[in-house]
């Protein structure tokens, strides 16, 4: 006789089980939004627009929403903090940089800054530099040496990279960089500072552009006699004359957007109280960045951010 099957009925699972896997897809979900894994859609609406452009019309927006739509009685001052990076944050391919704005007052002959050039945009006329510490030829040989032999990360003694001539890059060289690389640039502000704090900035351009300290990744020997300095300590510690690092070191990931984050932790904690900052800092609500994507619309790109726009040159 032929055998007669009785179809399967899956089981009926009670409610607490249905609440409780619910619970548990809801955390999953959660955990992973936590993680960085789930991000808001990448901004492509500037795509076609060079990055160079996408940021200094970013700038350009926001310090002008800062001085208003009246003359100005005063001259302003701002710093916007950079940095790069590729995917893994390898310190070769990582820099933290910072430009710095005067925007002169409408009602007054304002005295103007040796070594700076006269700008105008919108009726404003302003100054501006950039302190982007790098090896002289970076520009021609993007190879930078950090970490050469075993155990140089714990012991900078073993670091067998040379020094080399610095120079200090501006801002249209150094985000080209950037893009030659495919790196994501992070940005912040702009801030407000006092006159103080922007003199001190030219004061340490000027120090650079001088040639008495070269450049080192592994600043952590040299930094000490002024012998020579990497990238973040270049734009840190603003209220010494000679740039001694601070109170961080190299060699544990502070390099990149980790870099730059805590040269601002720094402006925050021990230059805040001496008018340097003229408004609050969070350093990770107010990073925007900007990431490298192939084509239009792209996925799986490399993006550390809470807010991106996608740029292709």
């Amino acid at each position: 006789m032929p055998s007669h099957t009785l179809p399967r009925i899956a089981p009926r699972l009670p409610s607490s089980v249905k609440s409780f896997i619910a619970w548990v897809v809801f955390l999953g979900c959660s955990f992973v939004a936590h993680a960085g894994w789930l991000k808001p859609d990448v901004d492509f609406r500037n795509y076609n627009v060079p990055l160079y452009e996408q940021i200094t019309n970013r700038i350009k927006a926001k310090v002008l929403a800062r001085l208003g739509d009246g003359r100005s009685a005063r001259d302003r001052y701002f710093i916007i903090p950079f940095a790069y990076q590729n995917d893994g944050n390898d310190p070769g391919f990582s820099h933290s940089f910072m430009s710095v704005i005067r925007v002169l007052a409408d009602d007054k002959q304002s005295k103007l800054t040796p070594g700076l050039k006269l700008r105008t945009y919108k009726s404003r006329e302003f100054e501006a530099f950039t302190i982007s510490w790098l090896p002289h030829d970076f520009d021609t040989n993007p190879h930078l040496c950090v970490f050469e032999a075993v155990g140089s990360r714990i012991f900078p003694k073993r670091n067998t990279c040379p020094l080399s001539i610095g120079r200090n890059f501006k801002l249209d060289e150094t985000i080209k960089l950037a893009v030659n690389a495919k790196n994501a640039v992070a940005m912040w502000g702009p801030y407000e500072i006092d006159e103080e704090g922007f003199d001190l900035g030219v004061k340490r351009m000027h120090l650079l552009d001088a040639g008495t300290i070269e450049y080192r990744a592994d600043d952590r020997l040299y930094r000490i006699d002024r012998t020579a300095i990497n990238c973040f300590h270049a734009m840190a510690n603003l209220y010494e004359l000679f740039p001694n690092g601070g109170v961080f070191g190299t060699g544990f990931k502070m390099w990149g957007i980790n870099g730059t984050a805590r040269v601002l932790i720094e402006y925050t904690k021990t230059a805040k109280y001496k008018g340097l900052l003229l408004e609050p800092v969070d350093e990770k609500k107010d990073r925007y960045g900007f990431v490298y994507a192939p084509t239009r619309n792209g996925h799986g790109l490399y993006n550390p951010f809470r807010n991106a726009s996608a740029y292709r040159n």
